[in-house]
């Protein structure tokens, strides 16, 4: 394997630029070409494919997003841009790729792997809902940049003594908003694999008022129903709580920034290992990290399969700890 290549694609995760780095400089220790395909597969198709060598990616570990840029691209869903996508490839003389990405992503992967291209995958994905890795990269950046926002709304909510509905990203996956809810102190936490309904949030609202606390928060997943505004409107409307109710939606905040420390060794050690199982014949296959190892998954079965975190654990936890 002489030549390879690598995107980014779906959703942008901090960290992904510091994979980027680690599969080129990787690669050229290799001996090997590399090559970055701008826009994922959107550019795939386009054809802009560009050489990348160590200085192209010099100075990039600490930047957010992702310098190949990202897209979503409804063509390749089918089989006929796929099989323009493997075109694509063999014009450029491409006998490997690296897929950095989510769930879409790595489905785009394995369409690419029984066309017969080599192809890795990297989970990066603030979600954290990826199966068959602990984590993904750019989850520990965006749960950090959770927490700030939630310190700086608790200094508000104690000033006015108000409740606080914040909305972190999660449209399928709840973790986010439940670790951001217990390691922020938050005193409700609504998300898809447990949603409440809107009385639940109330009641837990007023019990933190009637216990004589000054403040409360309520962190709520995206994808969680009853949605935030459902929520607002009902408590505005009710005198349970005791509070008056503000609603904080986090938004793509949550995605940009600088990686913290955690993401770039994730992100490194996930990059150079993709090129080292590409150079050992490997394929059809996504980089995990399972407790401190890195090994890798089958596409078919990440793409097959739902993730789960202990939700029982968790959310025994997130109730003992918000009293």
């Amino acid at each position: 394997m002489r030549r390879i290549a690598v995107m980014t694609s779906g959703g942008d995760a901090p960290g992904m630029n510091a994979a980027i780095r680690a599969v080129v400089r990787t690669a050229t220790a290799y001996e090997m070409e590399v090559y970055g395909i701008r826009q994922a597969y959107k550019g795939l198709l386009a054809g802009d494919i560009e050489r990348l060598g160590n200085r192209e990616v010099s100075g990039i570990l600490q930047r957010g997003g992702t310098i190949l840029q990202t897209a979503r691209n409804k063509e390749f869903m089918e089989e006929p841009g796929q099989k323009r996508g493997l075109r694509r490839l063999n014009e450029h003389g491409i006998d490997g790729l690296v897929v950095i990405g989510g769930d879409g992503s790595l489905r785009g992967a394995m369409a690419l792997c029984r066309l017969g291209v080599p192809v890795i995958g990297i989970p990066g994905s603030i979600d954290n809902d990826i199966y068959g890795t602990d984590m993904s990269i750019g989850v520990d950046t965006a749960l950090n940049t959770i927490l700030d926002a939630i310190d700086r709304i608790r200094d508000t909510a104690t000033s006015h003594e108000r409740a606080f509905l914040i909305e972190a990203m999660g449209r399928n996956c709840g973790y986010l908003a439940m670790m951001s809810s217990i390691l922020g102190g938050a005193e409700v936490v609504h998300i898809p694999e447990r949603p409440m309904d809107v009385e639940q949030i109330g009641q837990a609202l007023e019990d933190a008022y009637l216990r004589g606390k000054n403040h409360a928060i309520a962190v709520m997943a995206e994808g969680a129903n009853p949605k935030i505004y459902e929520v607002k409107d009902y408590l505005d409307k009710s005198t349970q709580v005791g509070f008056e109710v503000r609603v904080v939606i986090l938004g793509h905040t949550q995605r940009g920034g600088s990686p913290t420390a955690f993401d770039r060794l994730l992100a490194t050690r996930m990059g150079v290992k993709a090129v080292q199982f590409l150079n050992e014949g490997k394929s059809g296959v996504m980089v995990g990290v399972q407790g401190s190892h890195i090994g890798y998954v089958p596409l078919e079965e990440v793409v097959a399969t739902k993730r789960d975190f202990d939700l029982e654990k968790w959310t025994e936890i997130a109730h003992i700890l918000s009293r």
